[in-house]
């Protein structure tokens, strides 16, 4: 039997409440560890959310490859200032990615760094299955890994 990753309005309003939380925040979405959305704030269409889904892949490849390079541990967080917005992007520990963006003159960067450091350390709340890349499932496995108490 398939269990669901997490149910759709569970995470849309997770997610909607963190956009909601912090002024200038525009959109959330979260990806599995193989880059697949599985889910977004309001407002996320789908090919907003596979082209977020491009970016953070090459954007996570640069950090992963800048941990190894420097020695420093595992990847946390990429924050990626423009000239009129921040793009943040955090690895969850169960293997998903969280990447949300915060735009206008009210945005309020310190705000939204908390509020992503909040909701990757309450994740599993909306998150409650282990999720690995597909790259390292065996044979006849799933990729989705249970939790357990």
């Amino acid at each position: 039997m398939t269990h669901a990753v997490a149910t759709s309005d569970s995470l849309t309003g997770a997610l909607d409440r963190l956009v909601d939380r912090v002024p200038g925040a525009e959109f959330a979405v979260v990806l599995s560890p193989d880059g697949l959305p599985l889910g977004g704030s309001r407002h996320v269409e789908a090919k907003l959310a596979e082209q977020i889904s491009g970016v953070v892949a090459g954007l996570l490849a640069l950090g992963q490859a800048a941990t190894r390079t420097c020695e420093a541990g595992g990847l946390r967080q990429i924050v990626v200032q423009m000239s009129r917005s921040f793009l943040f992007i955090a690895t969850i520990r169960n293997g998903t990615i969280l990447t949300v963006r915060i735009a206008g003159d009210d945005a309020e960067v310190g705000d939204m760094a908390y509020e992503v450091a909040l909701f990757v350390g309450q994740a599993e709340r909306h998150l409650p299955v282990r999720l690995v890349p597909a790259s390292s499932a065996t044979s006849g496995d799933t990729g989705v890994h249970h939790r357990h108490g």
